[in-house]
């Protein structure tokens, strides 16, 4: 829905970058999570992406679905189909103490997840490099997943979602009659969508976000990033 001249203007393409090296970098969701990653269009690009991260970036943070296309991409971690549809806002508690990227949360904190599959912690555990940092005893599972030595995060709920941003999927559910289309949970007071939202996960988007920055990013990236080689750079 955004214009080309716009695009143009804002925006690079991977081939103007891949030469670069970088911080840290951000690989965000798409709604295509109910398709096998292979028949994804742009899946041999998003790999070539995975790829040059590896020796091209400092940090790398993965969301909703690009945790998931990182895990399999990396790890070879599958997704599985949900019914219905992981919808709301979750409480989640942390498994690792003095995890920095989770320094100042409170025992307890909640974060919106939207989605039709999911990662299971059975398959993460058969990863040695991989440690489960955050998960949900309700129905949203685990949500945090790093291989710390490589620096790599897996994110797999909606911290940096506006406060109508579950309202505006919802409405959009609606509006177009899909089928078994469930209120998000803890998200409207009383479950009564015609109240507005009451947003619980603020303070954590602002504390996971910095956190990561401050100390995955900033702290430890070298002056000279030329000097980056975590793995063995083949491009």
């Amino acid at each position: 829905h955004t214009s080309q001249d716009y695009l143009t203007e804002f925006y690079g393409t991977f081939a103007e970058v891949r030469h670069k090296k970088y911080d840290g970098f951000i690989i965000t969701g798409a709604p295509v999570e109910q398709m096998p990653f292979e028949d994804v269009a742009y899946w041999e690009e998003v790999s070539e992406i995975m790829e040059w991260s590896k020796s091209h970036v400092y940090s790398t943070f993965h969301i909703c679905w690009g945790a998931q296309a990182g895990l399999y991409y990396h790890y070879g971690i599958p997704k599985y189909d949900v019914a219905p549809k992981i919808f709301g806002v979750y409480r989640h508690h942390l498994c690792q103490q003095n995890e920095p990227l989770f320094r100042g949360f409170d025992d307890e904190f909640y974060v919106p997840h939207s989605r039709h599959t999911e990662i299971r912690k059975e398959d993460i555990e058969k990863v040695e490099e991989l440690t489960i940092l955050a998960e949900s005893d309700d129905e949203a599972g685990v949500y945090a997943i790093a291989n710390l030595e490589q620096r790599q995060f897996f994110i797999t709920g909606h911290a940096e979602y506006d406060p109508l941003s579950l309202k505006q999927e919802y409405d959009r559910d609606m509006a177009a009659g899909m089928p078994n289309v469930n209120v998000p949970k803890n998200y409207y007071p009383d479950d009564d969508p015609a109240r507005l939202p009451v947003v619980r996960w603020r303070s954590v988007a602002n504390l996971l976000f910095s956190n990561w920055l401050n100390y995955y990013v900033y702290q430890e990236t070298p002056y000279e990033l030329d000097s980056l080689c975590r793995y063995q750079d083949n491009i």
